[in-house]
């Protein structure tokens, strides 16, 4: 039984007397243990969704089922409690600046009424957990972005959760600090089970730690699955358009439909197995003797190993676009056609 579980969720807000539709007939399902991505760009949504899995938004119409337990039929007493395995961290830490890194972490404790000396040796255990517990007495101006997020982590696993609700948590860091966030969530992943759900519009944030994606555009769910499975075939315009780039500005800078040849025929090949010191384009021009266009490339070298995707065209002769299409398979290449 999944361990969340969204039902024909709707959330519908009231501006100015228009209506907007944040959510429209969200069906979702969330195994325990997982780490599942939430993808979409800039008001598509996401955020609205995830603070509609613990109730800070009460949807408008469908049915939230936590652990089994429908959040609707709950009174705000239960709600409340239901919310005590539901932590959340969010893009801009949201510390308390007057106290302590190691208060920070005491806070939910002491909100519980756990006693001083217990909460303290507990709050020190986490904060052993993500790696700060010689900066249990500095404050969070003299921390680090990235320190800062893992005090945020530290407060969260205080709560005890079964559920860790990550929105946009890595956005206001850069990449080093990112990836070693993300290597901190996955390892507390793998240790405690806790089931996290990363609210995201970073597809390499995806790529990186989520077991599944579900991607979330105007309000619509537009695919979900393996995260394996939509880098390597995805199927809805939003996912090619996430795929085809880290961030807004790259998606900008190719416009993946707009910029088809006419001429030839364009495919995208996926790296996921192949040697990153393997030539393989230069391999199959040389094979062929002819030339190939290369619209977009998106990949690097991780352990020695090429991630990400390309995307070319092939030369006009249909016989040499089937002959060179099946040059790039027998390398172990995902090949899909690209089209207007």
């Amino acid at each position: 039984m999944a361990l969340i579980e969204l039902q024909n969720v709707c959330k519908e807000f009231t501006q100015d007397d228009l209506k907007i539709q944040a959510l429209n007939d969200i069906n979702l399902s969330i195994e325990e243990n997982d780490i599942y991505g939430i993808i979409g760009m800039s008001g598509a949504g996401k955020s609205t969704l995830v603070r509609c899995l613990n109730y800070l938004e009460k949807p408008t119409s469908g049915t939230v089922i936590v652990d089994g337990e429908k959040l609707g039929a709950l009174s705000e007493k239960e709600l409340r409690d239901k919310r005590g395995s539901i932590a959340m961290i969010f893009q801009h830490f949201n510390l308390l600046m007057q106290k302590t890194v190691i208060d920070n972490v005491m806070f939910p404790l002491k909100i519980k009424g756990v006693k001083k000396a217990e909460a303290k040796a507990k709050a020190m255990e986490y904060l052993k957990t993500v790696g700060l517990e010689d900066k249990a007495k500095a404050y969070p101006s003299q921390l680090s972005g990235g320190q800062k997020q893992r005090v945020a982590i530290a407060r969260a696993l205080a709560c005890n959760p079964k559920i860790l609700l990550c929105d946009e948590a890595t956005s206001a860091l850069d990449p080093q600090t990112t990836e070693s966030i993300l290597s901190l969530l996955k390892e507390i992943n793998e240790n405690t089970g806790i089931t996290i759900v990363i609210i995201t519009h970073q597809m390499s944030v995806v790529e990186t730690i989520c077991n599944k994606v579900a991607i979330i555009d105007n309000g619509n769910l537009v695919e979900t699955g393996l995260v394996a499975d939509v880098f390597a075939n995805p199927k809805s315009i939003a996912a090619k358009k996430l795929i085809f780039g880290n961030s807004e500005e790259e998606m900008q800078s190719y416009k993946h439909i707009e910029d088809i040849p006419e001429k030839g025929k364009t495919v995208r090949i996926v790296f996921s197995e192949n040697s990153s010191f393997e030539p393989v384009v230069a391999d199959l021009i040389l094979q062929f003797n002819m030339p190939v266009n290369i619209l977009y490339a998106n990949t690097k070298n991780v352990g020695g190993i090429a991630k990400g995707d390309m995307v070319i065209t092939l030369p006009e002769d249909e016989h040499t676009q089937v002959d060179m299409i099946q040059f790039l398979r027998n390398k172990g290449l995902e090949v899909q056609e690209v089209s207007k």
